[in-house]
C-alpha cells in the first residue's frame, strides 16, 4: 500500500487535480470515482494507473485489465477533489479528439469559466445528440476536475474540441450559426434545426465575443416570464439543444 505523499503516483495524481498546465504538459488527466473511471475505459481509454483505497470494489477494473494500486484512505483524501471521495482515481492520457468528417449539428462555446457549468452543458450536449462541441480560446479547461464530474462521462461519449477560431469558421460552413442571446431577435423554437446548423453559447459575465458575433447567422432568445430575468448559460443551453432534438426526432 502506497503510504507516502512522495510517492510519484500520488504527487502526479494531486498536480492533475489541482492544474490546468500539468494536464497539458503531461498529456494526462486524472479522472476520480467509480463513474467516471468506468465510462472512460468503457469508450477504449486506457489509464496509466488506477489509485484505489482499502475496502473498495474493483472488479469493474478487472473486466478491462487495469490493475489497480492500493493507497491509504489518509492519502486519497489529500489528492481527492471532492469532500467524500469515492476511493478510486485513474490517471488516463489526455483525449484528443477530432472533428467529424461531416457534422450537421455542433455547438460553439464562447467564454464559457465556470467549469461546473461547462460540465452540464456538455452532458446536455451528449443527450442531445450533437456531433461536436467546439470550445473557444477562452473557455475554461474541460478536464477541470469540476467540469468532469458535472459532464458525468459526456466527454468520452462526444468530441470535445479546443479549437482556434479559424478551424471553428471552417467547421461552421455550410450552416446556419445561431447566438443565443437575451436581447435576440427570434424565438428560438421558431428555427428550422433540422438542417445544418451550429449553436452558439456565450458566457454569463459578458456573453459572446467579437468572433463569435461575427460568425453568427442570427440571434436567437428564449422567451422568459417577466419574474425572471434570465437563464444560466448551461439552463440555456440545454433548452434550445433539446428543442433542436425533438425537431430532428418529429
Amino acid at each position: 500500500m502506497i503510504t507516502s505523499a512522495q510517492n510519484e503516483k500520488v504527487k502526479l495524481a494531486h498536480a492533475l487535480q489541482a492544474r490546468a498546465r500539468t494536464r497539458r504538459k503531461e498529456g494526462r488527466i486524472a479522472l476520480e470515482g467509480v463513474r467516471l473511471v468506468r465510462d472512460a475505459l468503457q469508450q477504449g481509454l486506457h489509464p496509466d494507473f488506477v489509485l484505489v483505497s482499502p475496502g473498495v470494489e474493483t472488479a469493474f477494473l478487472q473486466d478491462f485489465q487495469a490493475e489497480p494500486t492500493l493507497i491509504s484512505e489518509a492519502l486519497m483524501r489529500e489528492i481527492s477533489d471532492t469532500d467524500q471521495p469515492q476511493g478510486v482515481l485513474g490517471v488516463f492520457p489526455l483525449p484528443r479528439p477530432t472533428l467529424p468528417a461531416v457534422t450537421t449539428h455542433l455547438l460553439i462555446l464562447d467564454a464559457i469559466r465556470d467549469p461546473g457549468n461547462l460540465g452540464t452543458i456538455l452532458r446536455a450536449a451528449g443527450g442531445a445528440g450533437v456531433d461536436a462541441v467546439l470550445l473557444g480560446p477562452t473557455c475554461v479547461d474541460p478536464y477541470n476536475p469540476k467540469s468532469l464530474r458535472a459532464g458525468m462521462g459526456a466527454h468520452f461519449r462526444l468530441p470535445v474540441i479546443e479549437a482556434a477560431w479559424n478551424a471553428i469558421t471552417a467547421a461552421c460552413r455550410g450552416k446556419g450559426v445561431y447566438l443565443a442571446d437575451g436581447a435576440g431577435e427570434r424565438d428560438y423554437v421558431t428555427v428550422d434545426w433540422r438542417g445544418p446548423a451550429a449553436l452558439i453559447i456565450g458566457g454569463e459575465a459578458d456573453g459572446a465575443g467579437p468572433e463569435a458575433r461575427a460568425l453568427t447567422t442570427e440571434r436567437i432568445t428564449i422567451p422568459m416570464s417577466a419574474a425572471t430575468e434570465s437563464l444560466n448559460a448551461a439552463l440555456a443551453a440545454a433548452v434550445i439543444l433539446f428543442e433542436m432534438q425533438r425537431q430532428r426526432r418529429s
